[in-house]
């Protein structure tokens, strides 16, 4: 017996110190990225500067590659493709101090494709936030910038400024896009509402893929008894991050008014009977093939349940009249401040 105490407390003892070693490991790495980027900054900031003051053209670029790559045999980041790279990288950034101190929170990679793919700082901010936040990797960042994430994160129309404690607003706004591009599913643009949910649930990874981070299914068609009678939630999900319950409602035509009131029906329900305690209220998002803004705006005023609205499509695109209603760069710099 005590030959196994003594061997529970070795096991218990190896993984605090294994935890501890990966918790270094992690921060050297940290720390080792940030005096790379830093070190590509301060490249790009002499080459910029040389250029200036003495006239040197494209060919100081291409020299200095060959004789650092001399230098340094075996060490990358050093062709001359990248020394363009971090002169661009210098120039795009100079002024803008908020960035500065946040391009070091991501790979060298990662800031190239954000700062190929986006023009705008704001924009910029929201995915180095982002991919820090959630770990995106490389392909995950594209298919995001590709598919508009950005803009349907600023679109988005819920309610939860006024249903979701502050601390975790932002994150909630997060979960919830302006709309889900389901191009994965093999769907024609005429489908049902049934025909929806069963390809959504056989194409899982994707679905969850496309809600977003921390996202875990727990059921489809969940009954709920009240009163001996029977009502069903189309798709209920778990946040991890949230701690939340999410229902899910699939429609296939326009958003009607009614939609939020049958949702806050299902969220009191499962608030009563399935949400354990320690978990935050549950959360309802209408999935639609269309809606106005103006009506879900109007639906969502008095709702007192947290409920999201949006749209879906089979094929990806982002209706270029809905540009109009992104908010103003102040409003946006406010959101983005909360991430």
């Amino acid at each position: 017996m005590l030959k196994k105490h003594i061997e529970n407390d070795y096991q218990i003892f190896f993984v605090e110190i294994k935890k501890r070693i990966k918790e270094a490991q992690y921060s050297a790495l940290k720390r080792v990225n940030k005096e790379l980027i830093l070190l590509y900054w301060d490249i790009g900031k002499k080459i910029v500067k040389k250029q200036a003051e003495l006239g040197w053209g494209r060919s100081i670029v291409e020299n200095l590659a060959k004789d650092l790559q001399k230098e340094f045999a075996g060490i990358k980041g050093f062709s001359s493709q990248n020394l363009w790279y971090m002169r661009q990288f210098y120039i795009e950034y100079r002024n803008d101090i908020k960035l500065q101190l946040l391009v070091g929170e991501i790979s060298w990679a990662k800031n190239l494709i954000i700062l190929g793919k986006c023009k705008d700082a704001l924009e910029r901010e929201f995915y180095i936030k982002m991919t820090k936040r959630l770990g995106w990797t490389k392909d995950v960042l594209i298919n995001h910038i590709e598919n508009k994430y950005y803009e349907r994160y600023l679109l988005n129309q819920t309610n939860f400024d006024k249903t979701i404690p502050a601390r975790y607003q932002e994150q909630a706004k997060l979960a919830v896009k302006d709309e889900y591009t389901f191009e994965f599913l093999e769907l024609s643009e005429e489908h049902s509402e049934k025909e929806l949910e069963n390809a959504l649930i056989g194409k899982m990874k994707g679905f969850l893929s496309e809600m977003g981070s921390y996202f875990c299914f727990v059921g489809s068609q969940y009954r709920l008894e009240v009163d001996d009678d029977e009502y069903f939630i189309d798709l209920l999900l778990y946040n991890r991050m949230l701690r939340s319950l999410v229902a899910i409602e699939l429609k296939i035509g326009k958003f009607k008014p009614e939609y939020s009131g049958k949702m806050q029906f299902y969220l009191s329900a499962l608030d009563d009977t399935f949400r354990i305690p320690g978990e935050n209220p549950s959360i309802g998002i209408i999935v639609c093939k269309e809606k106005t803004k103006t009506t879900v705006e109007y639906a969502l005023r008095d709702a007192k349940r947290p409920i999201g609205v949006a749209t879906y499509k089979i094929t990806p695109s982002l209706p270029t009249g809905l540009k109009r209603y992104l908010p103003s760069k102040e409003d946006i710099e406010k959101r983005l401040t909360g991430l």
